[in-house]
């Protein structure tokens, strides 16, 4: 046993002490420095520009604000952006499920070529995408060439922006179940099967809870970044007013046209509409923790 000379300086301390000593002995400095660094930092990068949306916006009268924010053009491209964005997620949760299940689960040849390949859409340019997707799908494209005789065109349709979504879409749902099934294990799956679980019953009842927040974290990442995508989308969206224009290529083209009230009024909904449904996700995130810890 060690003597009380041998021990460290904040074993010998009280319970008390020793918390203060740590406190001290804190590699980052006390919270209130820390604290205001941080709100200083989010403040320059995040809420200013964000706040000179509002206050570009708030220089028009509210009748030219809405007649330029929900204008029909304007509400035809709200429609295809958060659609789009929301099937391209939900289609996300699903396979981005099932690939990190493959990764996680499973060892096979080639599994870290498959893994880094799941990143690919985080280091690919945006426009490479969009031009890569569009020579695919269009109708004399390798997979277009095959689907266009069936009466399935991809480019060119609101159909192709759902496609380049779920490929900038992915990485975000794989990456964040992944860790999570990795710290899940073999064992509880093992557990369930020995109380006489199936399969279906061990996926819904114990793997499922697990994993829902990090699911819905990553749906909800897919989700955001879906609605503010430009470069991998114009390429392969036709921008079609009415059909197959977003919204953030109609922000581009009020900006072409020197409307700088338009172009912020435009982003000011998308804003706010981005913030209610993202706060929406994590409150069933939170709901999510609590009936999975009760």
């Amino acid at each position: 046993m060690a003597t009380h000379a041998a021990m460290p300086p904040s074993a010998r301390l009280p319970a008390v002490r020793r918390r203060r000593f740590w406190k001290r002995r804190s590699v980052l400095p006390g919270f209130g420095l820390t604290f205001g660094f941080s709100l200083l930092y989010l403040s320059l990068i995040v809420l200013i520009p964000i706040s000179t949306v509002f206050v570009r916006t708030a220089g028009m009268g509210f009748g030219d604000f809405l007649a330029v924010a929900f204008s029909p053009r304007a509400l035809a491209a709200y429609r295809l952006s958060f659609g789009a964005s929301l099937a391209a997620a939900g289609i996300n949760a699903v396979f981005g499920l099932l690939i990190a299940w493959v990764l996680v689960r499973y060892d096979f040849p080639g599994k870290r070529v498959v893994s880094a390949m799941v990143d690919l859409p985080f280091a690919l340019p945006t426009a490479v995408a969009g031009i890569a997707l569009t020579a695919l799908y269009a109708d004399t494209g390798w997979i277009g060439g095959y689907l266009a005789p069936l009466g399935i065109n991809v480019a060119y349709t609101p159909l192709g922006v759902v496609v380049a979504l779920i490929f900038i879409g992915l990485p975000f749902v794989v990456r964040s179940v992944e860790p999570v099934l990795a710290d899940l294990g073999r064992d509880v799956e093992e557990a369930a099967a020995s109380l006489g679980a199936d399969r279906g019953q061990t996926f819904r009842r114990v793997i499922l809870p697990a994993i829902l927040p990090a699911l819905l974290t990553g749906f909800a990442l897919a989700f955001a970044r879906g609605v503010g995508e430009y470069g991998s989308v114009i390429f392969i969206a036709g921008n079609q007013p009415f059909r197959s224009e977003i919204a953030p290529l109609l922000i581009v083209t009020q900006l072409e046209q020197y409307d700088y009230p338009g172009a912020t009024a435009i982003a000011c909904v998308m804003l706010v509409i981005s913030f209610l449904l993202l706060l929406l996700i994590n409150l069933i995130q939170i709901w999510s923790r609590r009936r999975m810890i009760g």
